[in-house]
């Protein structure tokens, strides 16, 4: 469940035209609840012209440093990001839920080895915390960062990045890719199929990279998925975060019916039981009941809303987050999930 708690907001820094990173208070009675691991994110909730309005973050900071910091790229039409980057002033108070996300690196000091990571755009965000993991608790191991943006004006954490390179020279290799400029010692276009060779069958073809990390759009996390693919790398050892998911218009229409089903929701120990559209969601129709099921970004990206289906079935429009045997072992999302049977049980707290 997500737990939210008012925090002051310590410092915000413009990092780009268009991107700030906030940093928040933590009081010592807080300190444990947010502890993170390398990769998680945060959700802000805030009201914003009278509407609520929750937003995931990955934190950009690593968990040694203590510190709570995301950073927020103002995207058009984007209602928080706006108001983030040209509204909000430090010690502006914000409700932050706890840390959670699956995305994640776990530190082993007396490991050797080479992690790699791709990242596009904002998708840098969590990616940075597990390349400051990485070279902070693994004094042994090796970080290598492809990186795309447009031009090096929006690039989110440029300056961050070239000291860490100059601090850990020898353990961190990092390898812009620009569309829109051309660069010295950086690549002209996108993270593409060559440029994931470049790495793998080029300049580390003699290293084993034990785990590779992706950040970034739909399109290029499929690309380099299924170049590492071709290259025969486990798929175990890859792992990724979507930031935005391509707009689809191939929603899974014959697994959404127009019959009702009668649902349990069991959420922080309570039931509540009512007849539901199987053409909403379950968790549409959970708010609907003012049920306090977790949520955040309601399109399928993050995990916030993952809950068990342990009685009837249910079918998803789109999973980018559950493994093939998460789903067969009953976790769904369910802002993305509809009921197929008359009858359902669908319990948040036993995930």
């Amino acid at each position: 469940m997500a737990n939210f708690h008012k925090l002051s907001i310590k410092k915000i820094t413009r990092q780009t035209n268009k991107s700030v990173t906030l940093s928040f208070n933590v009081p010592d009675t807080l300190k444990q609840n947010f502890n993170f691991k390398a990769g998680q994110y945060i959700t802000l909730k805030t009201s914003i012209n009278g509407e609520e309005i929750r937003r995931d973050y990955s934190l950009c900071s690593s968990p040694k440093s203590g510190d709570i910091t995301v950073a927020v790229k103002e995207v058009e039409n984007g209602t928080f990001s706006k108001y983030a980057n040209n509204t909000l002033k430090e010690n502006d108070v914000l409700e932050v839920a706890e840390p959670q996300g699956r995305f994640i690196f776990l530190p082993d000091s007396s490991k050797t080895r080479t992690i790699a990571a791709f990242a596009a755009g904002s998708g840098i965000t969590p990616i940075l915390s597990i390349a400051k993991t990485v070279l902070e608790e693994e004094p042994n191991s090796t970080f290598v960062l492809v990186y795309g943006n447009k031009t090096t004006e929006d690039t989110i954490f440029l300056n961050e990045i070239l000291n860490l390179h100059h601090q850990y020279k020898d353990r961190f290799d990092v390898k812009f890719v620009y569309s829109q400029s051309q660069e010295p010692d950086a690549l002209f276009g996108r993270i593409e199929k060559s440029t994931v060779n470049l790495i793998v069958k080029n300049k580390y073809k003699h290293t084993t990279i034990n785990a590779f990390y992706l950040c970034g759009p739909e399109a290029m996390i499929h690309t380099v998925k299924d170049v590492l693919t071709e290259n025969n790398v486990d798929k175990d050892n890859v792992f990724f975060e979507l930031f935005k998911v391509a707009k689809t218009e191939q929603i899974i229409e014959n697994a959404v019916n127009t019959g009702e089903t009668k649902i349990k929701v069991i959420v922080d120990d309570e039931e509540e039981t009512f007849i539901m559209k199987q053409s909403q969601t379950i968790l549409e129709a959970a708010l609907d009941k003012d049920l306090d099921a977790p949520y955040s970004c309601q399109g399928g990206i993050c995990s916030s809303c993952i809950a068990r289906v342990t009685e009837g079935e249910a079918t998803m429009r789109q999973n980018n987050i559950l493994t093939d045997n998460e789903v067969a072992e009953g976790l769904i999302l369910t802002c993305q999930a509809h009921p197929k049977s008359s009858k359902i049980v669908v319990d948040y707290d036993d995930v």
